[in-house]
């Protein structure tokens, strides 16, 4: 009997060894994050694991690179749009940056100010925006002091 186990514990390891190779098992045991991608803001409302109530109505190509850590709250989302954000979005001085960066999304540290959208960051991309969560309390308490 344990010469079955001997003979088939490097099988399990093979086999195992190959379902994990792939991209996404990969980034989410060694980064710890996932990364979703949607059509449309329907889709995204339908089946993101974030809440961001600051995407355009027309946002399109959306990224979203959350943590697969249990409640951790880190998310970036990059999405295409031509329309503004909305009246909760309040520009503020840049005090956060993100926990990850997507491809062709604009560097945050270059950026002098964000709109804060709630626990949200938002700066403009090329094609639409780029958002962070979880903000500062700074942006957050200045985007307060400015809407009232």
């Amino acid at each position: 009997m344990n010469a079955r186990i001997a003979l088939a514990a490097p099988a399990l390891l093979l086999a195992g060894a190959l379902t994990l190779s792939g991209c996404a098992a990969y980034d989410s045991i060694v980064h710890k994050q996932a990364t979703s991608t949607f059509d449309d803001g329907a889709a995204f409302d339908d089946g993101a694991e974030v809440d961001a109530d600051w995407l355009p109505a027309d946002a399109t190509a959306i990224t979203v690179r959350t943590s697969t850590i249990e409640d951790a709250p880190d998310a970036v989302v990059l999405l295409t749009s031509e329309s503004a954000l909305g009246e909760d979005c309040v520009e503020v001085e840049r005090q956060s940056a993100p926990a990850w960066v997507l491809d062709d999304a604009p560097d945050p540290y270059t950026v002098k100010t964000v709109f804060a959208c709630g626990d949200w960051s938002v700066v403009q991309s090329a094609d639409g925006w780029f958002g962070w969560t979880p903000n500062s309390e700074q942006e957050r308490s200045a985007a307060a002091a400015a809407a009232e």
